[in-house]
């Protein structure tokens, strides 16, 4: 059988050899093949900035753009960490749009620890706010706890805690991938619940 590098991002079947961020690069694309077989029109957006521990992950996305066009898949990369994370805000928020023609848009966003900082009011309201059904985000945060690539050392668990943000803590490469998933599974489904929720209320206001 012929084995080709573009393997990690296009085998859909069997093991595939990747770097952790090439993993976060196939992810969306896995989620959006994902949606496709449960009919399904979605896409991505991803934003973030640049920086260690995940100073690479853009340099992949950009890499990988022919595999990312495929599945509908958009990175813009942020002027800095809060506008990104408002832009994947933003992405939350399709159904509010006339004529949108997805049925929701994944967003991913990125950054180091102070990204994490300086991103905490967006963090706060976004995630008051909640996600599409279809849609979904993640928050990727690299730390620096040994300030190897920092002006400080770093950890973000107190800054995702404060806005009430679920975290999940990928012990491997391989991990990346499932609990990525999960974690979008997650975001979904709290927007589903909350729908549901709030769909009785509409129903009394209309009678």
């Amino acid at each position: 059988m012929a084995i080709s590098l573009d393997d990690k991002y296009l085998a859909e079947t069997g093991p595939v050899h990747l770097t952790g961020t090439q993993a976060l690069v196939r992810l969306p694309m896995t989620q959006m093949r994902r949606d496709r077989a449960h009919g399904l029109n979605t896409g991505t957006f991803i934003s973030g900035y640049r920086g260690s521990p995940l100073g690479g992950f853009d340099q992949q996305l950009v890499k990988a753009r022919k595999f990312l066009d495929r599945h509908d898949i958009v990175f813009q990369p942020g002027l800095n960490e809060d506008l990104a994370a408002t832009a994947v805000w933003g992405s939350q928020q399709l159904h509010l749009s006339p004529g949108a023609r997805k049925d929701g848009v994944l967003g991913l966003w990125y950054g180091k620890g102070p990204g994490v900082d300086r991103s905490g009011d967006v963090f706060k309201h976004a995630n008051a706010a909640g996600t599409s059904a279809h849609g979904g985000v993640l928050a990727i945060a690299g730390d620096d706890h040994t300030c190897k690539s920092s002006s400080i050392p770093h950890q973000s668990d107190h800054a995702f805690i404060s806005a009430l943000m679920p975290m999940l803590y990928p012990s491997s490469v391989h991990e990346f991938l499932e609990l990525g998933l999960l974690g979008i599974a997650m975001t979904r489904i709290r927007a589903a619940g909350s729908a549901s929720r709030s769909s009785p209320k509409r129903s009394r206001r209309q009678r």
